[in-house]
């Protein structure tokens, strides 16, 4: 049972470190998303804890949009502006001491204007005090298993010190962001919004350049650089693109970094489109081989796979592309239906390998006293 268990964890690791792609960038972080599946199909230092700047804000909106999604607040609701709020500096909603914002505009005010201030604003409604809602995003942070992440402000600015996540893990909440909150995701491809009389275009730049692309969130200060989490559909396949650390120091002002983010950004995305396919390897439900039976009435058993399996792959690697069906050793009837019995693994060229459990299509039942008998002598008797 050790050894089956180190074998599926070995391979789940491996999963997640991709071989060589046809992509590369400068930024100092990055990483590609199957957004279908979750399989990362590439990665550049991509599960390394880097300062986030705005893109973390992604966690606030997260446990904005979890209540908003169980009926504890309504977009219609409205959270007061502290003093504090008020004062928070950096990229601004411009809300207004003393004033009640309505959830929707301040939903607007973070992923559009990127408001540190309304950050503040519903970190203080929802957790009571910012510090009490930095709490809550740690603790959302291991419920959603983004286990590089560290979180000491709403709003992704450096000081305090110590907010990290890794590109692993923004696309990781992207992700659920996109498959959770479907109602909630086209504020993300709001190219503007208006407050206070202040006219603020969205900073993610490749909305409306990039075909497909509708979110998420862009992210600078000078430790981080510049940054950009981007998700983009087209047809039936969806990939999220992280990239950090892209440095541009030959520009004094935000507008010429932002257009590079966004070329950038682009660009990495349409090699992602051309060279990356979806493959089916098995139907639910499809036969996939046959698992041997030690004890039982038939000496193996018909396996499958729950769901559709599907892999995300280079063009080139999916000619050369192997199965592998491993059983788990020594398995003994009774087996029941849908019992897991071994793990079918996908191998190409530039391809982690990728697997999935299998399990038995029809019960085996233990083998009687005297069947077992008369099949002991008969193996016996005909291996001669």
């Amino acid at each position: 049972m050790f050894r089956r268990l180190a074998l599926f964890i070995a391979i789940v690791a491996m999963a997640t470190l991709p071989a060589r792609a046809a992509i590369d960038t400068s930024a100092e972080h990055a990483l590609l998303m199957d957004a279908n599946t979750g399989q990362v199909l590439w990665q550049k230092d991509g599960l390394t804890p880097m300062p986030p700047a705005s893109m973390s804000k992604l966690m606030t909106i997260e446990l904005l949009f979890q209540r908003l999604k169980d009926g504890r607040i309504k977009l219609t609701d409205t959270f007061p502006v502290s003093v504090r709020a008020w004062r928070t500096g950096g990229s601004k909603m411009f809300v207004r001491e003393g004033s009640r914002v309505p959830v929707e505009d301040l939903i607007r005010g973070i992923i559009i204007q990127s408001g540190n201030d309304a950050c503040v604003v519903v970190a203080e409604a929802l957790g009571g005090t910012v510090e009490g809602f930095i709490k809550m995003m740690n603790k959302r942070a291991k419920e959603l298993g983004l286990d590089q992440s560290t979180f000491v402000n709403p709003d992704g600015l450096p000081d305090p010190p110590g907010q990290l996540m890794s590109a692993l893990d923004l696309a990781k909440l992207a992700r659920h962001i996109i498959n959770n909150y479907p109602q909630y995701y086209h504020y993300f491809s709001e190219k503007e919004f208006v407050w206070n009389n202040i006219h603020q275009p969205n900073r993610d730049l490749v909305l409306g350049q990039l075909p497909g692309a509708d979110g998420l969130k862009t992210g600078h200060t000078d430790a981080a650089g510049y940054g950009i989490t981007i998700s983009a559909k087209r047809g039936p396949q969806r990939f999220i693109l992280v990239l950090n650390g892209l440095r541009y120091p030959q520009y004094h002002n935000d507008y010429f970094p932002n257009i590079r983010r966004a070329e950038e950004a682009g660009r990495v995305m349409d090699v992602a489109f051309r060279e990356f396919r979806s493959y089916l390897v098995a139907k639910a439900g499809h036969v996939v081989g046959q698992a041997p039976i030690l004890e039982g009435v038939e000496e193996s058993v018909p396996v499958t796979v729950r769901q559709p399996f599907n892999v995300t792959m280079q063009v080139d690697s999916h000619s050369k592309m192997k199965l592998l069906l491993r059983y788990y050793p020594s398995l003994k009837a009774p087996v029941a239906a849908g019992q897991k019995v071994g793990l079918l693994t996908v191998a190409a060229p530039d391809f982690p390998p990728l697997s999935v459990p299998v399990y038995a299509a029809q019960p085996v039942e233990q083998v009687g006293f005297i069947s077992g008998l008369w099949r002991a002598a008969r193996r016996k008797f005909w291996s001669k």
